[in-house]
């Protein structure tokens, strides 16, 4: 045979006879065809044509439905894919936080999600509690925190977005969990760090990472905008003022302000603050100073702006120097612990009153907005100190909660501040 196509060959790159034939005309060719093979034949009973055509149109359906049955199964395979890709719960799969990441930081869930718990009954106070990996919150809510454990202290933050926990020091350092609104699992934001703070609306987060401290904004639990500052050795962030981080040094190195929006490094330290309380909403801080002069502890009022000056001083009541205690949302009221291991209620409105508060603090204090303190004692119980009360002589006592497991100490969850009107 010649490798030679002749010219009117319709395999050619381009035919020369039409090749757009529509299905009635080639059904017209195929019966014609079939009719003059057997136009000497005896005549036939079925319809040569008909049955070819049938069974084309029927081997054409069976083609269809095979592909279609296949389009169906790879729709249920991508389908399930994404799902897979998607994580539990429609949670996003994130990278696990390494401090001092080049490349950002983001939360990291827990491999397992949160489910309601089922039991006994949820313990019910103002605030949230937690106890142990247990959330009960102040609307009845119980949620189990698989991964969570040791917690130290916990923050709500604002718009009720979700829980920020802070477990305790350990050999590893400290970790930090945020725990979204709803049933999503529990994710480490942080881990191994030096130390953790944070702010009061939960909306920043202060750490120390190796010869750095760190400051970020949170949102959607996510650490975003981070700033870095090389600190010398012991150095560490206690707590914030606005956007500004305090900074504590070691020993009797004093208290710092970080204004990390304007860059650089932390100012001057005042020598003399050996604890911070919490702000007032004035902006001032409240804190423990030593007196030069007097050779003691005393409570002061102390300025930001001013490198933590204090703008007034109160050498009356005994403060002890173990740091504990908080500031009421309304900036009148301080409750922390005495030198005589019990805690003192303060009155930051007047100079010197101060009056007995039941016992003493062993942990996070907690305000509510309306104006009452909650703390664990040491045996585990809830105390509740309501300033009118204790100023008219009664004593707050702790109170056991129902549904608490022995040997469990809850901690009291801070709420967040009121947002003003218009804010």
């Amino acid at each position: 045979m010649s490798g030679t196509r002749p010219a009117g060959d319709n395999r050619t790159g381009s035919p020369e006879r039409p090749l757009a034939v529509g299905e009635d005309e080639l059904e017209r060719a195929l019966r014609e065809t079939l009719s003059r093979r057997v136009v000497t034949s005896p005549p036939l009973r079925a319809d040569p044509a008909g049955d070819v055509l049938r069974r084309a149109r029927r081997a054409g359906r069976r083609r269809a439905l095979t592909g279609l049955a296949l389009a169906g199964v790879a729709t249920v395979l991508v389908t399930t894919g994404m799902a897979q890709l998607g994580g539990v719960g429609g949670q996003g799969d994130t990278s696990t936080v390494v401090l001092g990441d080049p490349h950002g930081y983001s939360a990291s869930p827990l491999p397992t999600a949160a489910t309601p718990m089922s039991g006994p009954g949820p313990v019910r106070a103002e605030l949230d509690l937690l106890v142990g990996d247990v959330l009960d919150t102040s609307g009845g809510e119980r949620r189990e925190l698989p991964g969570v454990g040791n917690v130290e202290r916990a923050q709500r933050v604002r718009d009720r977005e979700g829980w920020l926990l802070t477990s305790a020091a350990t050999a590893a350092g400290r970790t930090l969990w945020w725990v979204p609104a709803g049933s999503g699992a529990p994710q480490v934001m942080l881990a191994a760090a030096d130390a953790v703070a944070v702010s009061p609306d939960g909306r920043q987060v202060a750490w120390r990472d190796g010869p750095d401290v760190v400051a970020a904004g949170v949102v959607a639990g996510q650490l975003i905008a981070p700033s870095r500052v090389a600190a010398p050795p012991g150095v560490v962030p206690i707590g914030f003022t606005g956007d500004d981080v305090l900074i504590a040094r070691p020993g009797r190195g004093g208290t710092s302000v970080w204004q990390r929006a304007m860059g650089g490094v932390p100012g001057a330290a005042n020598p003399d603050v050996r604890a911070v309380y919490g702000m007032r909403p004035d902006g001032r801080v409240v804190g423990l100073v030593t007196d030069g002069s007097a050779g003691k502890t005393c409570l002061a009022l102390l300025d930001p702006a001013r490198d933590l000056a204090p703008t007034r001083t109160d050498c009356g009541p005994k403060l002890a120097a173990d740091g504990l205690g908080a500031v009421s949302p309304d900036g009148r009221w301080l409750l922390a612990n005495d030198t005589a291991r019990s805690a003192l209620l303060v009155d930051l409105a007047a100079t010197s009153a101060a009056h007995p508060a039941g016992p003493a603090l062993v942990g996070a204090v907690a305000w509510t907005r309306a104006g009452a303190a909650l703390h664990v004692d040491a045996a585990g119980g809830l105390v509740r100190v309501e300033p009118d009360r204790v100023l008219a002589g009664q004593r707050p006592t702790g109170s056991a909660l129902d549904g608490v497991p022995p040997g469990q100490r809850p901690v009291v969850v801070a709420d967040t501040p009121a947002t003003p009107d218009g804010a």
